[in-house]
C-alpha cells in the first residue's frame, strides 16, 4: 500500500510529482501537434506516434513517482476487436490501455472534444464522442459509431461507471456498453486494477508503489442479454477489486 500520511504530502513527494507533470504538459502537446501533423497519414501511423508517447510517460512516471505496474492476464487480449470494460479511479489507466491494447478508441463524454491539443488529438483517434444526459439518444450513437470500430477491427474501450470512482467504491455500471456488445456480439474483455489508490483523482501527488491490473477472460456475449453481460462483467471486475485493493491491509 502507498505510504499516504495524514499530514500532508512530504515535499519529497511534490517535488517529484512536480518533476513528472513539467514533462507531461509539453510532452502531450508535442505529441498532439504530431498526430495533428499526421491527419493525412493512416491510422495505424497515429497509433504508433501515441504508443512512443505512452512508453515515455509510462517510464518518466516510473523514474519521477516511484510508480510502476504489474499486469496478470495479458493472455486473454485476443488479437481481433473487442470491447473492453475497465475500472475507472485515475488518469493512469487512460494512458496505459493503449499499450495494454493497441489499436483501440475510447468512449468519452463530449466535451473533451475541446480541449485544445488533447481533445483535437482525440477526435483525429477516432474517439466516440457522447453527449452526457441524452439517454436513449447516447446509446444509439454508441451503438452505430462503435459498431464500425468493431468491424474496422479495433479495439472500443469503456469505462462502464461513466467517471472515476475512488478506491473501495463501486459506481454505478451502465448498460449502453453492454448494449452494443449484445447488438454487436462483439466479446467483452473486464479489466481491473487500483490504480486509484496511487494516482488519486483530483491529486496532484502521485505516489509510488505498484499498481495491479488484472485482465479476465473474454466473456461470450452472443444469446446474452445486455443486462446479462453487464453484470458478468462487473461481478468479475468488482471481485476482482476485493481481491488488489490494499487500502485496510
Amino acid at each position: 500500500m502507498p505510504d499516504q500520511p495524514d499530514n500532508p504530502a512530504s515535499l519529497l513527494l511534490w517535488l517529484r510529482s512536480l518533476l513528472f507533470w513539467l514533462l507531461l504538459a509539453p510532452l502531450t502537446i508535442l505529441f498532439a501537434c504530431l498526430v495533428l501533423l499526421a491527419f493525412f497519414l493512416p491510422m495505424q501511423t497515429r497509433w504508433s506516434i501515441i504508443a512512443v508517447w505512452v512508453r515515455i510517460v509510462l517510464w518518466w512516471l516510473k523514474i519521477t513517482c516511484g510508480l510502476d505496474y504489474d499486469i496478470t492476464g495479458r493472455e486473454h487480449i485476443p488479437d481481433g476487436a473487442a470491447i473492453v470494460f475497465c475500472k475507472h479511479q485515475s488518469m493512469w489507466e487512460t494512458i496505459a490501455l493503449q499499450s495494454i491494447f493497441p489499436h483501440q478508441v475510447w468512449v468519452a463524454k463530449q466535451e473533451l472534444k475541446w480541449l485544445p491539443f488533447f481533445g483535437w488529438g482525440l477526435w483525429l483517434m477516432k474517439t466516440i464522442f457522447i453527449k452526457r444526459g441524452t439517454g436513449r439518444a447516447a446509446v444509439k450513437q454508441l451503438i452505430t459509431e462503435g459498431r464500425k470500430r468493431l468491424d474496422e477491427g479495433i479495439r472500443v474501450v469503456i469505462f462502464p461507471e461513466g467517471t472515476r470512482v475512488a478506491p473501495g467504491v463501486r459506481g454505478r455500471y451502465r448498460i449502453g456498453g453492454a448494449v452494443l456488445a449484445e447488438q454487436t456480439g462483439y466479446p467483452v474483455i473486464p479489466v481491473a486494477h487500483n490504480s486509484g489508490e496511487f494516482w488519486p483523482r483530483r491529486s496532484f501527488i502521485k505516489y509510488p508503489g505498484t499498481i495491479r491490473m488484472r485482465v479476465g477472460k473474454p466473456i461470450c456475449t452472443q444469446g446474452k442479454t445486455a443486462q446479462q453481460i453487464l453484470d458478468e462483467a462487473s461481478g468479475w471486475i468488482e471481485s476482482q477489486m476485493d481481491e488488489i485493493t490494499t487500502l485496510g491491509d
